[in-house]
């Protein structure tokens, strides 16, 4: 990305078209597509930037989520360090099996490009050019979401300021500021959460295979990823509550070894740990995703557990629905898109919701699981390998549809 100019003394506004609240990967692009737009908007995130900047989440990107960044024009970076993947590898019973994307669905990939570099390139333009964002705003509510001009009210730099909004969309996740706004009963979540979490760990040593591998074991699942040619992201399944400190790396490296064991001579490369995590898993759902003036986009609305590897380019999804919408208004002035924005991404999300239920419930042992569960769990696995339809279904919802 060339160098630019970033302001350090944002102004700051005190009424706008639409206020932004959250600065994470939603936030940024939607603050991105709407000033690309001509439409008015402020973002307030309640984190510092190198906070912001430093956030380990999703590492794999659909084609649309990157045909949009591009778009975005915070395409120059990802073309340049992302990795483009044509499949992912399946392993169980000591054995692996390809999904070849391109050959399943007509030539779509994804792409590998860490969600902290997409937030720091998002970033990088929006304080060079874009619509204000400030870092350390936090939200503390937002009144009047039954009026035509809602007011987010939050501090900043040490004062109590206030936002007066057209519109209000809530990028600030599900525990945020934005969903409280809207009146008990007028919503609806719908949640599961299951009884297993991911250990996830960053090593510094290069990536054992060139795609990803999903790992079906008798001792839970085990994924191996990456976030570059030098550095590796991996996970193991593990008990809620477990503490990622009281795993030596030895017994890291010996668990991940021992689920992705298979006939042959391929061995997992070891290296040092840098970071380390335990990470819950949970599917949620929230439906409208709007409610007047107040719009709810990426975990705002609905999580999903990344097994499927869906809840940025969800988000993507939604803020790019989003901001035609606006796009529209601003146009035009009419309103139809911003009335369809929550059915049309919710029909999106409920696909993605069933696919991630289908790998994480396939790919994972249930702590009450018997062996009749595990023989069913092999047969979808077999039929996978054996069957072209059954692994096109996997590959077309893995690479996501066009927006």
């Amino acid at each position: 990305m060339n160098e630019r100019t970033v302001s350090q003394n944002p102004v700051i506004p005190e009424s706008t078209t639409v206020g932004i609240v959250g600065g994470g990967p939603a936030g940024l692009l939607l603050a991105r597509l709407l000033h690309q737009a001509g439409v008015e908007c402020v973002v307030l995130e309640s984190r510092e930037r190198a906070y912001v900047e430093q956030r380990q989440r999703a590492g794999v990107l659909e084609q649309s989520t990157v045909d949009v960044l591009r778009a975005s024009g915070a395409g120059e970076r990802l073309e340049r360090e992302g990795i483009v993947h044509d499949g992912i590898e399946l392993s169980w019973d000591r054995r692996r099996h390809r999904i070849d994307f391109p050959g399943l669905t007509g030539g779509k990939q994804v792409w590998i490009y860490a969600q902290t570099e997409v937030v720091k390139d998002l970033i990088e333009l929006q304080l060079a050019d874009g619509a204000p964002l400030l870092f350390e705003a936090q939200v503390t509510e937002v009144t009047g979401a039954d009026t035509d001009r809602p007011v987010v009210h939050y501090t900043h730099a040490g004062a109590e300021r206030t936002l007066r909004c057209d519109y209000v969309v809530g990028c600030d996740g599900f525990h945020g500021v934005v969903r409280d706004a809207i009146p008990d009963g007028e919503l609806t979540t719908y949640e599961r959460v299951y009884p297993y979490s991911w250990f996830g760990i960053l090593a510094d040593v290069p990536p054992s295979n060139d795609e990803l591998v999903y790992a079906h074991s008798p001792r839970g699942f085990a994924l191996l990823s990456m976030r570059s040619h030098t550095v590796s992201r991996l996970y193991l399944q593990v008990p809620n509550g477990t503490d990622p400190q009281a795993w030596s790396d030895e017994e890291i490296w010996d668990e991940l070894d021992a689920r992705f064991a298979v006939d042959g001579d391929w061995k997992l490369a070891r290296g040092p740990i840098t970071q380390r995590a335990v990470l819950p898993l949970r599917s949620s759902v929230t439906e409208p995703l709007r409610w007047g003036r107040i719009f709810l986009a990426g975990d705002a609305g609905h999580i999903v557990p990344p097994t499927g590897a869906k809840g940025l380019n969800l988000a993507a999804a939604d803020v790019t629905v989003l901001a035609r919408a606006f796009g529209q208004l601003h146009r035009t002035g009419s309103s139809d898109g911003l009335d369809a924005y929550s059915r049309q991404c919710l029909s999106r999300v409920w696909r993605a919701e069933q696919f991630s239920y289908f790998m994480t419930t396939t790919l994972h042992v249930a702590p009450d699981q018997n062996p009749f569960d595990t023989r069913l769990q092999i047969s979808q696995l077999d039929r996978i390998a054996a069957s072209p339809h059954a692994a096109a279904e996997l590959a077309l919802n893995y690479v996501g549809t066009a927006l």
